[in-house]
């Protein structure tokens, strides 16, 4: 199975999804835009639309959706549009990007239950294309000694 988010800067999602059992892989990129083959350059402007997504494969048998999802509420500030911490832009957003209807439903009532507490700006919408990041993005915090932006 996969999954996509946006939370902020997609080294730090990545490594929060690769140390879930369960997980078999994950890769950063952007989604959500409107140009094909987006870059890092491209999407840094704000104009083309992408927020930078960890895209997760994952086995459901040994993690479910719902606990990506518990996962992503708890790994960085649902309530800030279009940023996390230092780090501002549209690229930065809080997305949800659903592949079916099933994921749609679950995601929502996690809104939805979450919005009872406290704003939500994380946005729910159907997964398109992916565009696999330059690889000097895949697994950068172990390429990079353990750096990485602070949230």
């Amino acid at each position: 199975m996969k999954a996509a988010f946006g939370m902020g800067c997609f080294w730090h999602s990545q490594k929060i999804f690769d140390n879930l059992k369960g997980v078999k892989k994950t890769f950063v990129g952007y989604m959500g835009g409107k140009i094909k083959n987006p870059n890092y350059i491209l999407v840094c402007t704000g104009l083309t639309g992408h927020a930078e997504t960890v895209f997760v494969e994952y086995n459901p048998k040994i993690i479910s959706y719902n606990k990506l999802l518990e996962i992503f509420f708890k790994s960085h500030d649902y309530s800030q549009k279009n940023r996390q911490g230092f780090d501002i832009g549209s690229q930065y957003r809080g997305v949800i990007f659903y592949y079916n209807q099933s994921q749609k439903k679950i995601a929502q009532e996690k809104i939805n239950e979450l919005k009872k507490i406290k704003k939500v700006a994380t946005e729910l919408i159907k997964a398109t294309e992916f565009y696999k990041a330059e690889e000097y993005h895949q697994h950068y915090i172990e390429k990079n000694g353990g750096k990485t932006c602070q949230i």
